[in-house]
């Protein structure tokens, strides 16, 4: 198989998986396994990449809001009280991020802790759901401070690999007694500052000595993922105004087991 068409899938699978509360690192561990797209340095830098793509579908997304909270940043103002939550949510996991990476490299990403984590965060969704239930808070510009910091406590999760960082927002917004809608529309704002903080200087570091082929790659899952995570995104809303987030809990309890038995035989 070609890196073109490798370049494909996986901006396809994470576009697909970014922004839902499924774990894209699991899913572009066994994708990556199944395709051999893996233990290169340019596969890391391509993962990055095809991150900033379903970034900027976010930022796409919602252009009309961000930009309007961009023409009112006077304290007091709307856009202001939005950056300023977010950036309070922000703070748990940057700093808990910056003292425990180093160890959370070492010891958590292996595809066999990926896959607990994909498990014991399923039973956790359905655990959040069945307390807090899924109707709360509908409007996410009404949250306070002490909502956004208790959504930046669960963001803490995502720490984990595997945990996925949609769904420990969303559990962490339920908490603090959003609605789903409102919690994933909130992890979607918190995802800009988020993920631009974790890929930025591993993309400055990483461009050097590419090949023709491998600019080609990267600019096709660029692409391919902003175009996936675009659609991605207007689905998922779509779906949590009528259904319950347990249907997403479930696939990944199967997905995680399916991922164990991979292992224990040998395939990943």
């Amino acid at each position: 198989m070609s890196l073109l068409i490798k370049a494909l899938i996986m901006g396809i699978v994470e576009g697909l998986t970014e922004f839902l509360p499924v774990s894209s690192t699991g899913h572009m561990i066994i994708v990556g396994d199944f395709i051999d797209f893996k233990g290169e340095s340019f596969h890391t830098m391509f993962e990055i990449v095809i991150q900033l793509g379903a970034i900027l579908a976010v930022i796409f997304y919602y252009r009309d809001k961000i930009i309007d909270s961009l023409r009112h940043l006077k304290p007091g103002d709307k856009g202001f009280e939005l950056w300023f939550k977010i950036f309070i949510a922000f703070l748990p996991s940057a700093v808990i991020g910056l003292l425990f990476n180093d160890i959370i490299e070492e010891y958590l990403f292996s595809s066999f802790s990926v896959a607990i984590a994909l498990i014991v965060g399923g039973f956790l969704m359905i655990f959040a759901e069945n307390i807090f239930g899924r109707w709360g808070l509908d409007d996410m510009d009404k949250t306070d401070v002490k909502q956004a910091f208790t959504i930046g406590i669960g963001q803490c999760l995502a720490l984990i690999p595997g945990m996925s960082r949609s769904a420990s927002t969303i559990m962490g917004g339920m908490a603090a007694g959003l609605s789903t809608k409102a919690a994933a529309e909130f992890s979607f704002f918190l995802a800009i500052p988020t993920m631009i903080a974790a890929s930025s200087y591993s993309l400055i570091k990483g461009f050097s000595s590419m090949t023709s082929i491998q600019w080609q790659a990267l600019g096709i899952g660029f692409v391919v993922s902003f175009i996936v995570a675009l659609l991605a995104v207007d689905v998922f809303l779509s779906i949590l105004k009528k259904h319950s987030i347990k249907t997403f809990a479930y696939y990944r309890i199967v997905f995680g087991i399916i991922m164990i038995v991979l292992i224990t035989s040998g395939v990943l």
